[in-house]
């Protein structure tokens, strides 16, 4: 009896492949990638390459000498996980973390679990919070904007805008204060403040994120459902105590609020299938990210929030699964 065999997801009814989806989410990753080059300079050109590059000889290596499987870098999984990897940390990070949190992602993320489409989590996110947990003085060290700097050691730090307001508050400042420090909201936008690499400009973001929407890579469910529940959540918040809880609009231009709901919640893998499902999925994103923020411990959250939804993702699907035809 011949036997049918099913590849790991993720399956897609379209004219598309891995190689073409993960390209071309590459490809629009460009604006923010060359906003980070601009302010961050040499440093984030480094630390992005060796992101990239470690990922890809990772897989490679896991998968010809311990899995003993058919290497499948190019298909260009490996190098989104490194360059989404190097989007979600300072540009300052010494390369041998960056190569760690490369091993982490690839080696216990992503092929511990069986390769790409079988992996529960992200894989750039669980790096992430791996080093965050591992070498936090170093990954909470934000280089400031420089623009073309090309100095790998003349690199000036200082705290981001969400920290700015988080440690401001916890001392008891005013918030009227506090965010006379922060740049204005056009720099917010456009990336002039201090960071991870690939999250700072709220704008490029966003142009990459409606390329990845025209070219129907992901649909507009879960990026709603994040940004939008994040909104109200915040200006609930802000509504009932304007001193306490800080404008709406301000969560959603820092921080990698934009990186995460338009690039790491949307991933296919790790999301749920159904719009219903994706529709809960961002808005659990959206809410337990500003709960974080305000009422956690650290000033930012969206990894910690989309990382918490994954493992939430089967329980969605199999409540919103779409009934059988003929049922």
């Amino acid at each position: 009896m011949n036997l049918l065999t099913v590849s790991g997801s993720p399956h897609v009814h379209a004219d598309q492949s891995v190689r073409k989806i993960m390209f071309g989410v590459i490809i629009s990753l460009i604006p923010a990638m060359l906003v980070s080059f601009y302010f961050f300079g040499l440093s984030a050109i480094i630390l992005t390459l060796t992101a990239v590059v470690s990922c890809a000889l990772f897989e490679f290596l896991i998968q010809k000498y311990i899995l003993g499987n058919v290497p499948t870098i190019g298909d260009g999984s490996a190098m989104l996980t490194g360059l989404l990897l190097a989007f979600n940390v300072p540009s300052n990070l010494p390369v041998w973390m960056i190569i760690v949190g490369s091993l982490v992602s690839i080696g216990i993320a992503k092929l511990s679990f069986g390769g790409l489409g079988k992996n529960p989590f992200n894989p750039a996110l669980v790096g992430r919070v791996f080093l965050l947990i591992s070498f936090p003085v170093d990954m909470t060290s934000w280089p400031l904007p420089q623009s073309f700097s090309t100095s790998l050691t003349d690199v000036v730090t200082g705290p981001t805008p969400l920290g700015i307001v988080k440690e401001g508050l916890k001392k008891g400042d005013a918030l009227t204060d506090l965010m006379q420090q922060v740049p204005d909201y056009v720099n917010l936008l456009l990336g002039n403040m201090g960071g991870s690499v690939g999250e700072i400009s709220a704008l490029a973001l966003i142009i990459g994120g409606l390329y990845l929407l025209f070219k129907r890579i992901i649909s507009w469910h879960i990026p709603v459902a994040f940004i939008g529940s994040a909104f109200v959540f915040a200006a609930v918040l802000n509504f009932a105590n304007p001193e306490a809880y800080v404008n709406p609009f301000f969560h959603l231009v820092t921080g990698g609020l934009m990186l995460g709901a338009l690039y790491m919640a949307t991933d296919m893998v790790t999301s749920p299938m159904t719009p219903a499902g994706m529709l809960v999925f961002g808005a659990g994103c959206g809410i337990i990210t500003i709960l974080i923020r305000v009422f956690g411990v650290y000033p930012e959250g969206v990894s910690f929030a989309i990382l918490i939804m994954n493992a939430v993702v089967p329980l969605l699907n199999k409540a919103f699964k779409p009934r059988r035809f003929g049922v």
